[in-house]
């Protein structure tokens, strides 16, 4: 996934994922490390979108190739 949106970036073409769901994804394995560190508490899950992502479209998975 971060090759096809290295290379989707590189020809100026749409990504296949925005900014905010790639800082979620890259999210999870420090927040793992830390709930392990916490002795497997939850951790809170940061917002990246500043409470946007409520009223986004909703466009993941979705291709004009098919």
């Amino acid at each position: 996934m971060l090759l096809a949106f290295i290379e989707a970036a590189k020809r100026k073409a749409p990504t296949p994922m925005d900014v905010y769901d790639a800082a979620a994804w890259s999210a999870i394995t420090p927040l793992s490390e830390a709930s392990i560190e916490l002795g497997n508490q939850t951790v809170d899950f940061p917002d990246f979108t500043g409470g946007k992502w409520m009223k986004r479209k909703n466009d993941f998975a979705v291709s004009d190739e098919y």
